[in-house]
């Protein structure tokens, strides 16, 4: 009985797809095209036919380390606990969603593992795999990981992505302002040995700072099989971005070609890719870039977040957001909360705005945000 309605679930998304993408190719309205959709739109699915089944959640703004992308010299102003989704209602939210459709939720903050009870919340999530949740993930930035991996692969955690900047220790006390870098090298080192589904290593390549390691950390795919995915600099509040200090793809691209020329294999593109794959011939890992700047993937987003105050973000450049929180807080039924969450993806924008845009608009910082 539930493989027949899988079925009929996923033939009258195939049909809903195809009717929005015809739709968003006309010249109607988004608001007649909104009028025009099918009662049978999934709750998670836009106007474009993108359908949103992997939930990012945020579950703390706190962080041990200071990145010069992800916050502001100065520091943030931290909403106060009282006003930060707790641990059971991180947990009723996510199972909204999966019960909608989402199959993949990671955890970011901040760090999640200044969270004393982040294996808990692991294990609370691990336990909506009977409602359809098949992966769950992790963002961290590595410097307190460690003793925690093993406890969080019995807690059900599938994948992790650790951030990584530079192999530099000096380097990396000017990125973080912290120091650590060995903490995060040893635990990406452990964590290639617990069995997780994937390990990736995330590093925002900012020029005149840490483009010329780029070669560095593909070898670090030689022997381990991890994925080391080279990020765009991307403007957030406080950041200081400036297209100077952008280094796109294509560049990155053609300085490894110098060095490996053409033992680079591009790999196939996965369903609601971020990241252009690629591999070294005979090489164990493989390696990629996140291009969300120089060439974007809206078209292909299939992503929402829930920051840790509640808020629900259906773009990471948008700046509009709706409260989770005060809706749960003012006693609504799960049923309002799908309604709203409906509403916030069904005015979801097809892009965002360009370069020179983006870069004005406001945004929250990265850490209030959500990795």
């Amino acid at each position: 009985m539930a493989a027949r309605v899988l079925v009929r679930t996923c033939r009258g998304v195939g049909r809903w797809r195809a009717g929005a993408r015809q739709l968003a190719g006309s010249a109607v309205s988004p608001l007649a095209a909104r009028a025009q959709q099918d009662e049978r739109v999934p709750v998670l699915g836009d106007l474009f036919g993108r359908f949103h089944n992997y939930l990012r959640i945020s579950v703390t703004e706190r962080c041990n380390l200071r990145c010069q992308y992800c916050m502001p010299e100065e520091g943030v102003e931290l909403t106060e606990s009282a006003r930060l989704l707790t641990t059971e209602e991180i947990l009723r939210v996510a199972r909204v969603f999966v019960q909608q459709g989402v199959d993949k939720i990671r955890l970011t903050g901040g760090e999640p593992t200044v969270r004393k009870d982040i294996v808990e919340l692991v294990r609370g999530l691990d336990a909506l795999r009977a409602l359809g949740l098949r992966k769950i993930a992790m963002t961290t930035n590595g410097i307190a990981v460690r003793r925690k991996l093993p406890l969080l692969r019995a807690a059900g955690l599938d994948g992790l992505n650790i951030s990584l900047d530079t192999r530099d220790p000096r380097k990396f006390e000017l990125f973080t302002r912290r120091n650590g870098c060995d903490h995060v090298l040893r635990a990406i080192a452990d964590a290639g040995g617990l069995g997780f589904d994937f390990v990736k290593v995330n590093v925002v390549v900012m020029r005149g700072q840490n483009e010329d390691e780029v070669p560095a950390f593909v070898e670090m795919t030689h022997d381990d099989n991890v994925d080391v995915r080279f990020i765009e600099y991307m403007p957030f509040d406080g950041n200081r971005w400036g297209r100077q200090k952008l280094v796109g793809y294509r560049e990155l691209l053609a300085r490894l070609a110098a060095v490996y020329g053409d033992r680079i294999e591009p790999l196939p593109l996965e369903p609601n890719h971020t990241a252009k794959g690629y591999r070294i011939a005979g090489y164990r890992g493989q390696f990629g870039f996140i291009t969300s700047m120089t060439d974007t993937f809206c078209a292909s987003c299939n992503r929402v977040r829930v920051l840790a105050d509640g808020n629900l973000k259906v773009c990471l450049f948008g700046n509009t957001e709706v409260s989770l929180r005060d809706l749960i807080r003012a006693g609504a039924t799960d049923a309002d909360i799908v309604d709203t969450i409906s509403h916030a993806i069904k005015r979801k924008r097809r892009a965002h705005a360009g370069l020179d845009i983006l870069s004005q608009l406001p945004n929250r910082p990265m850490i209030k945000i959500g990795g």
